[in-house]
């Protein structure tokens, strides 16, 4: 079962609703590196646009693994995986294309690049995951 499948309908309907989220990486020095990020999630793929050369993205670059934490009330979503720096002109733009049908529309910034988390761990409050997911924790 693929992680997106994972999620109920309810789970899927979160992750298209305005919220920010905190992106996690590891620093230079170990500890966690926490900011507070907007994303898109489908088919497993999750994407966060943002500049190229940022400790996010150095810590990624570095590291290869993020992960990204949703809350709102008592509804909350933690998603993982394995995570790299996209910077070709077609994965950018197909990334701000799919901010901007969540949020708005973003500044334009030549240095924007992307980060992709191929999720392979989704914990959820028990609404958002779909009744046979498995559950971690």
């Amino acid at each position: 079962m693929s992680i997106s499948a994972d999620l109920s309908e309810e789970g899927q309907q979160f992750v298209t609703e305005r919220h920010l989220a905190i992106l996690s990486t590891i620093s230079p020095s170990g500890r966690i590196h926490s900011v507070p990020v907007g994303f898109t999630y489908a088919d497993g793929v999750l994407r966060i646009i943002t500049g190229d050369g940022t400790q996010k993205v150095r810590n990624i670059e570095r590291a290869g693994h993020a992960t990204v934490s949703q809350v709102d009330g008592i509804r909350w979503l933690t998603l993982s995986g394995p995570a790299r720096i996209e910077r070709e002109a077609e994965a950018v733009a197909d990334a701000v294309a799919r901010y901007a049908v969540r949020y708005r529309q973003p500044r334009v910034n030549p240095a924007r690049v992307v980060i992709r988390v191929d999720v392979d761990s989704l914990l959820g409050s028990s609404g958002l995951r779909a009744t046979s997911a498995p559950t971690e924790g």
